[in-house]
C-alpha cells in the first residue's frame, strides 16, 4: 500500500513538473509581447522625429559633403574635383584669419560668459523684493531677435552718430572706432555677444545654485565657514557639471557666430571680425564657390566634432560630469 501512496505522490510531481516549462513560456511570450507593444508605442511617438531629423540633418550633409567635393556654384552641378578643395585650405588667407577670429572669440567668451553668468546668478538668488523683474531683465537680452540687437548695436557704437561716442564726447574723451576699426571690431562683437547670450547662463547656473541643498549652506555657516569658503567648497563643486555643460554650449554658439556679423560689420573691417562660418556663407552666396565653401563648412564640423567630444572626455575624467 505504500508503495503505491509513494507511486502516486511521484506522478503527482511528474504532471506538475511537466506543466511548468509550458507555464513559463506562456509567461516569456505575454512579457515578449508587452515589450514589443511598448517598444511600437515608443516608436510611433519618437518616428516621425527621427524621420524629421534624417530628413533634415544626415541627408543635407550628405549632400553637403558630395557639394564639397565639385567646384559648384550653386547653379550648375559643377565637376568632380576630389580633394582639390580642401587642398586650398591650407593656403587661404582668409580661412585661416577666420579661425583666428573664431578661437579669439572662444577664448574671450566663455571664461567671462561663465563668470559673468555665475555672478549675476548668485546675486539673484537671494531673497530681495522684485527678483522676479531682475530676472527677466537679464533674460529679455537672450530670447530677443539677434538680428535686431546688431541692428541696435551698429547704431550705439556708430564711428559719427553712436551714442556711447556722443557719451564719450561729452565726457572730454577721445571718441573711438569701434566697429569701424580694425583692432577694436573683434572687440566690441565679443562684448556685444556676451552681452546678447550670458542670460540663459544665468538662468541655469541659477537652477543649479537652487537645487544645492540649504541644510548644506546652513551647516557650513554653523561651522564657520565664511563666504569665500562656502563659494570654493560648496558652491563650486556643485555647479562644476553645469560649467562644464554651458562651456560646451557656448563653444558652439562661438562656432555658429553669424547673425551679430551680418547685421554689424559684414565681417569687416579688413575682415578682422570675420568667422568661420560667415566665411562660409561668403563663399556660397556671395562668391557663389559652393563647392570650397562646403569643403570649409565640413572642416568646420569635423574640428567642432573633435573639440565637443575632448571636452565631455576631459569632463568625465576630471569628475566635472555625474
Amino acid at each position: 500500500m505504500s508503495a503505491a501512496i509513494v507511486t502516486k505522490g511521484d506522478r503527482r510531481d511528474r504532471r506538475r513538473t511537466s506543466t511548468r516549462p509550458d507555464r513559463k513560456q506562456g509567461g516569456g511570450g505575454g512579457r515578449r509581447r508587452r515589450r514589443l507593444a511598448d517598444q511600437a508605442a515608443g516608436w510611433s511617438f519618437a518616428g516621425p522625429s527621427t524621420l524629421l531629423v534624417l530628413g533634415f540633418s544626415l541627408l543635407p550633409m550628405g549632400w553637403a559633403f558630395r557639394l564639397s567635393l565639385t567646384d559648384s556654384d550653386l547653379v550648375t552641378s559643377g565637376q568632380n574635383v576630389g580633394t582639390a578643395n580642401y587642398k586650398a585650405l591650407a593656403h587661404d588667407p582668409v580661412f585661416w584669419k577666420s579661425i583666428r577670429n573664431t578661437a579669439e572669440l572662444i577664448a574671450l567668451y566663455i571664461p567671462i560668459s561663465l563668470l559673468l553668468g555665475l555672478a549675476v546668478a548668485l546675486l539673484l538668488n537671494k531673497p530681495i523684493r522684485g527678483i522676479g523683474f531682475y530676472r527677466a531683465c537679464f533674460l529679455v537680452p537672450f530670447v530677443a531677435s539677434a538680428a535686431a540687437e546688431g541692428l541696435l548695436m551698429a547704431f550705439v557704437f556708430d564711428k559719427d552718430f553712436g551714442v556711447v561716442n556722443g557719451l564719450l564726447s561729452q565726457a572730454g574723451l577721445p571718441t573711438q572706432g569701434f566697429l569701424d576699426d580694425p583692432s577694436q571690431a573683434m572687440l566690441v562683437i565679443t562684448g556685444i555677444f556676451i552681452w546678447t547670450q550670458f542670460g540663459f547662463n544665468v538662468v541655469i547656473y541659477l537652477a543649479a545654485l537652487q537645487e544645492i541643498p540649504q541644510e548644506v549652506l546652513e551647516a557650513a555657516a554653523i561651522d564657520g565657514a565664511g563666504a569665500f569658503r562656502t563659494f570654493r567648497h560648496i558652491i563650486i563643486p556643485g555647479v562644476r557639471p553645469i560649467s562644464l555643460f554651458l562651456a560646451v554650449w557656448g563653444l558652439i554658439d562661438c562656432l555658429q557666430f553669424f547673425d551679430l556679423l551680418l547685421t554689424t560689420t559684414k565681417g569687416g573691417p579688413v575682415n578682422s571680425t570675420i568667422t568661420i562660418v560667415y566665411y562660409v556663407w561668403q563663399l556660397a552666396f556671395e562668391y557663389f564657390t559652393a563647392g570650397y565653401g562646403a569643403a570649409v563648412a565640413y572642416t568646420l564640423f569635423v574640428a567642432s566634432l573633435v573639440a565637443i567630444v575632448v571636452g565631455l572626455v576631459f569632463g568625465r575624467r576630471k569628475g566635472f560630469l555625474l
